[in-house]
């Protein structure tokens, strides 16, 4: 047996799970739009995101909309490493920049579920491996991953870059933090992770705060010196990528290292510590039928803030309690794009790790009803909202 294929073994019940999962939401969501004269195909390939995605890959950098309000909507925006990778497939196989999209997000999806099932089984065990995973595939806006969007890349870089750090791979962590700052702003939740747990065990604090200087599997850990290089090695590698994109925008724009935030100025996009969206939800109570989503909202906010305060109490990992922060503080304090919330939340999947261990102490025959109940439910949901609103 290969080095590989006794994880994937382990890892197999949650990636057939997860396949399984994402299969329904595609059935469901092709009958949908066929009964509404729609192609399930553009749906996931040529709408919002995706299309400012394939015009990167397309046309390069420099493309822009002007808005009648004056404001300026750049493809600077959005990150390097989805595009890069579907000019290549288009470069190197028939498939149009939206298809070569597509094939890197249904990859990229099952390896974060791996990554997923790989971070949670090393903390909690196997069998929360698997629920972790399949909570992650029935999430309402789940079918996301399945979109030429960058949600399932980055959770795929990030979980491996998560899971490398808790088991001591630092060149391994560092570099992939590096390609997920290529990917996605929040980037930077991996590149906090990456550094907290760096810090900490450079300085010796103890592996039971997570900080990432010990290997579950018992096998030797490094001696402390070539343990060190590697980690300052990985420490620096981890910034690079979102790094040198930011710095890049700012050189091609004119206007120095804080040229990105201009740039997403022009989206009507920034982080004001929640304020905005506050007044979002406050303003849904202003009428009776709007209150309810007001009710909502401020249900779902507390639901992730609770989901949280029982992963620290729960003893989760400090990279992964960085991490999780990181992206649910960039996700819940950006100024537009409330719609997106749910999306750009995604990422955050340690939130689902109190889920898992509930659903992995029930019996498996009433698990399965329960994950299957709900996959149903995230299929129909998906299939309404993207042939609808969608995300924005």
């Amino acid at each position: 047996m290969t080095d590989l294929e006794a994880p994937l073994r382990r890892a197999a019940p949650a990636l057939l799970g997860y396949a399984a999962v994402r299969a329904l939401g595609l059935v469901v969501l092709a009958v949908w739009s066929a009964a509404r004269g729609k192609s399930a195909h553009t749906l996931l390939t040529a709408r919002w995101d995706a299309l400012w995605y394939t015009r990167v890959a397309d046309l390069g950098y420099g493309y822009e909309v002007r808005l009648p309000n004056g404001d300026v909507h750049s493809n600077l925006a959005f990150f390097p490493l989805l595009p890069w990778l579907e000019r290549f497939l288009h470069a190197v196989s028939p498939l149009s920049y939206a298809d070569g999209g597509l094939v890197v997000s249904v990859l990229a999806s099952l390896a974060a579920a791996w990554g997923i099932f790989a971070v949670a089984e090393h903390v909690h065990g196997r069998r929360v491996g698997v629920c972790a995973v399949l909570l992650w595939a029935v999430l309402p806006v789940g079918i996301v991953q399945s979109m030429a969007y960058s949600e399932s890349l980055f959770t795929a870089l990030a979980a491996w870059s998560l899971y490398a750090v808790l088991t001591g791979r630092w060149l391994t962590a560092g570099t992939l933090a590096l390609f997920a700052g290529l990917t996605r702003p929040v980037g930077l939740a991996v590149v906090a992770a990456v550094w907290v747990a760096g810090v900490t065990s450079v300085v010796g604090v103890s592996s039971a705060v997570g900080a990432g200087s010990f290997v579950r599997d018992g096998s030797a850990a490094p001696a402390p010196g070539a343990r060190n290089w590697r980690c300052a090695l990985g420490l620096a590698l981890a910034p690079l990528g979102a790094a040198g994109y930011v710095l890049w925008v700012g050189h091609r724009t004119g206007k120095g290292p804080l040229g990105y935030l201009d740039v997403q100025a022009g989206w009507r996009n920034g982080f004001d510590g929640g304020a905005a969206f506050a007044r979002f939800v406050g303003e849904k109570f202003t009428s009776f039928p709007s209150a309810l989503a007001g009710v909502g909202l401020i249900v779902g906010v507390g639901l992730v803030v609770w989901l949280y305060v029982v992963g620290v109490r729960q003893g989760q990992p400090l990279p992964l309690l960085v991490y999780t922060g990181v992206v649910t503080a960039l996700a819940l304090c950006a100024s537009s794009y409330f719609g997106s919330k749910p999306r750009l939340l995604m990422p955050a999947f340690p939130l689902l790790f109190p889920l898992a261990l509930a659903l992995a102490r029930l019996r498996t025959s009433r698990s399965a009803w329960v994950v299957g109940g709900v996959a149903m439910a995230s299929a129909v949901y998906g299939a309404f909202w993207l042939n609808g609103s969608g995300p924005p």
